[in-house]
């Protein structure tokens, strides 16, 4: 079997260096592997979403080992993407790369010798948002993922670059006080339908009110499951060590234990 470090040139002529290894790994892999040459770019698309989440956890635990690691398996998923489209002669490389070039370009003029423009805007007058015939609509290319809190912040933004937002973070937030109240309304009619689009009617609005706060909200959602998981398994060993049985124990005793976790993290 051939060793791909022996020979990392892709296939495809481009000019290799370090990421065309990746490319080249791919390409091994596809030649030597059962399982690497039965994959399509859609079996492959669950792993590019883990592995991204992956990414930006080794992120937010600040660890570089772990950051270094994921990225090398983000990267190989990117590969595989790009590899997969040169097999079916739908794109190559070098295209992938020239329209990377040319979208940033675009977007920043004023490092190529034009006017400076906003991002935002830039993005916008790209996607014919303003003005046009025949346009299918602002939202006709984002289609949603395995995340509907990212989806959901994805939308506003979109909005936003035609106007269609709110002034403030503050705005938005009484938008949230307006949504609790009539999920509050749903609760007490017992609409189980109803009180489902209610309270997706809140969640869209505490989204809406984080992105204009500079907050991301799956990170937070994240990061507050993390303290939930760390608290929960303190609230345990707490537990464990006075001979308290979390099921038959009232709540009253286990949200005492609770604040007692609480205040250890001070």
């Amino acid at each position: 079997m051939k060793d791909p470090q022996a020979d990392p040139k892709p296939s495809s002529g481009a000019t290799s260096g370090t990421l065309d290894r990746a490319l080249g790994l791919v390409e091994f892999l596809r030649a030597h592997c059962p399982w690497d040459a039965a994959q399509t770019h859609h079996s492959l698309r669950r792993y590019l979403l883990e592995e991204s989440h992956e990414v930006v956890d080794a992120i937010d635990v600040r660890d570089d080992d772990s950051l270094r690691d994921e990225l090398g398996d983000l990267l190989l998923n990117v590969a595989f993407q790009v590899v997969l489209a040169e097999e079916r002669s739908a794109f190559d490389r070098e295209e992938v790369v020239a329209a990377l070039e040319a979208k940033m370009r675009r977007r920043h003029p004023h490092l190529y010798g034009g006017d400076p423009v906003r991002w935002e805007a830039s993005k916008a007058l790209e996607r014919g948002s303003v003005g046009g015939a025949g346009q299918q609509g602002i939202l006709a290319s984002l289609l949603p993922g395995t995340d509907p809190l990212a989806f959901a912040r994805r939308l506003q933004s979109r909005v936003a670059e035609v106007g269609f937002d709110w002034p403030d973070a503050a705005s938005a937030w009484e938008k949230v006080g307006e949504e609790m109240r009539e999920v509050a309304d749903e609760i007490s009619a017992g609409d189980p339908i109803r009180l489902e689009l209610e309270i997706g009617d809140l969640l869209f609005a505490v989204v809406n009110a984080a992105r204009l706060a500079g907050v991301d909200p799956s990170t937070a959602l994240a990061r507050a499951n993390t303290k939930f998981k760390r608290r929960f398994r303190r609230l345990e060993e707490l537990a464990a060590a006075r001979g308290v049985v979390l099921g038959p124990t009232p709540l009253e005793t286990l949200d005492d234990l609770w604040d007692e976790v609480k205040g250890e993290e001070g």
